[in-house]
């Protein structure tokens, strides 16, 4: 990014909820640790460059200490014989004796005060994602707290660039047709404009691309209704157009912002107890018997409580070789007795090599049980908690908490069809969902959120239509006993859905075969249904060429 062209600030994301979770862990055994070390590494090649270019660097990486990452920074500077001055912001960390971690989402301003008062690096503990990009763009138009809609248009371009190459074909799901088939996505850019609109694009000559479709993705990744809540304002992810502005340019524009929860949120992490996991394969015949028959033996042996038992078909009849032959059996413990989630288990399990069902094996070794954690969020006033921006001469600026607030009443999920002609009977025909749509899918703790998009105007008239909780329910079984809502984007084409407690305590608590919900959105789309018959599919899909809106 440094040495591809031209940019102003460079900022890095380092901060997902499980990674607070192994900061906490690096801070109990090291109170001077708890942040990103891998930053201070990245950093070491190319902090000279960013000051000979004038580029500023802000990232959160100062995880749950920021001042010692600073200190850090400060010291490699030293070392490398540079003069850089650097800020952090701090305040997000709240004093709970009864949580590993509990951070408040911070909001940008403390960003801003900092390159205000002159530093090149500027470093963070938890703020959302987006604040990264908002706070250099308060900095350089000098926008206040009721600049509500340049406010939310920066959140939108943050959130778009926040997972780096996702936005530029990384994890999209029509890779195949990107330019280079999504070998190497360049990273992206956010050219922001005084009234808070951006352009999307990224350095000439990097791989991936940069379209309505692949911005729409990322758009919709890890988001829940069309209140898209911070702690400096509220975005109208419904009001967001996108627009093809040239080769890898995708313009964002019209997003409408409204004043902000009146609380931040707070993300706490526990330690949950112990766990440990064995797999045993299962082949040819008899499969459901013969996984009754471990779990039987298992039980006998260790114990029900907190024993969780899968079987993945993923067996085939008449099948020539063993791996197709075979399904696989996933047993895992969880408990806070760290003695029998380890040895105690594993040795079981592999102690019926020779005493159980015939053929067994297992793909994993006996081992020792490992912590887990579990994720929570809960609110606090914005009032309540010391915003700090510290400027590289050590003088501590107070964050005030936005003037103006407003309630947040409950999100509502919204009727299967909110409006519009029903769609007439149409002929069909029998294929995969993707042909006609794309997905993304993510996590929020013990939640997971699943958007799906289509590329055409009739493409989505149909999805919007088609795709209710129901039939959700009916193609993804796993969400029908859970709470799901659904959300419909109309300006992106798209339908959102959250569904409720599918990752369980959250990412490091879960047993889940996907813990983190990222390949939902694509077991959706390779499902089989009846799509309509004059709908286009293939390398036609989307309009970018034209410059339609989407």
């Amino acid at each position: 990014m440094l040495d591809g062209g031209e940019l102003d600030v460079l900022t890095g994301d380092y901060l997902a909820e499980l990674t607070m979770l192994i900061l906490g862990r690096d801070r109990m055994r090291d109170p001077s640790l708890g942040y990103a070390k891998t930053f201070l590494r990245q950093l070491e090649g190319t902090l000279g460059t960013a000051l000979d270019r004038g580029v500023r660097i802000v990232t959160n990486a100062g995880g749950l200490n920021p001042a010692g990452l600073a200190a850090a920074i400060g010291a490699l500077a030293d070392r490398l014989g540079l003069a850089a001055r650097i800020g952090y912001v701090e305040g997000d960390a709240l004093q709970r004796p009864d949580a590993l971690t509990a951070n408040a989402y911070l909001g940008a301003f403390g960003i801003a005060a900092c390159l205000d008062g002159g530093a090149d690096v500027v470093v963070t503990g938890r703020v959302t994602d987006a604040s990264l990009v908002v706070g250099p763009a308060i900095a350089r138009y000098g926008w206040g707290r009721d600049d509500l809609d340049a406010l939310a248009g920066a959140t939108v371009a943050g959130h778009l660039i926040e997972c780096g190459a996702q936005v530029t074909g990384g994890n999209f799901s029509f890779f195949t047709e990107l330019p280079d088939g999504g070998h190497r996505p360049g990273f992206p850019i956010a050219e922001v404009h005084p009234d808070g609109s951006s352009v999307i694009t990224k350095h000439a000559g990097t791989g991936g691309a940069v379209t309505v479709e692949t911005v729409t993705a990322q758009l919709l990744y890890e988001v829940g209704g069309p209140e898209y809540l911070g702690p400096d304002v509220v975005t109208r992810l419904d009001s967001v157009t996108l627009h093809a502005d040239g080769p890898d340019r995708v313009r964002v524009s019209g997003v409408r912002g409204t004043p902000p929860p009146a609380t931040l949120k707070v993300g706490v992490n526990n330690l949950g107890g112990f766990r440990n996991s064995m797999t045993f394969v299962l082949c040819g015949l008899d499969i459901e018997a013969k996984a009754a028959l471990v779990r039987g033996q298992l039980e006998e042996a260790v114990g029900k409580e907190g024993l969780e038992v899968v079987l993945a078909r993923t067996d085939h009849p008449d099948a020539a070789d063993t791996e197709t032959a075979s399904a696989l059996l996933h047993v895992h413990l969880r408990d806070s007795d760290k003695s029998r989630a380890g040895r105690a288990f594993s040795a079981a399990a592999v102690e019926l090599a020779l005493a159980s069902y015939p053929g067994c094996t297992l793909t994993t070794l006996p081992g020792d049980a490992t912590p887990y954690g579990v994720f929570t969020a809960d609110a606090v006033p914005q009032d309540s908690v010391a915003h700090v921006a510290v400027l590289p001469g050590g003088e501590r600026v107070p964050i005030a908490p936005p003037p103006t607030t407003c309630l947040q009443g409950p999100l509502v999920q919204q009727d299967p069809i909110t409006g519009g002609p029903s769609l007439p009977a149409a002929a069909s025909r029998r294929g995969v969902l993707g042909e006609l749509v794309g997905a993304r899918s993510g996590d929020k703790g013990g939640d997971a959120n699943l958007g799906v998009w289509a590329g055409t105007d009739a493409g989505y008239d149909w999805l919007r239509a088609w795709l209710t909780v129901g039939r959700l329910a009916d193609l993804l079984p796993e969400t029908a006993p859970l709470r799901v809502e659904r959300y419909e984007l109309p300006n992106l084409r798209a339908v959102n859905f959250v569904i409720r407690g599918l990752l369980g305590q959250g990412v490091a608590a879960s047993t889940r075969f996907d813990p983190q919900a990222k390949a939902l959105g694509e077991l959706l789309r390779s499902r089989i249904v009846d799509l309509p018959a004059d709908l286009a599919t293939g390398p036609d899909r989307p309009a970018d060429s034209d410059g339609e809106a989407v």
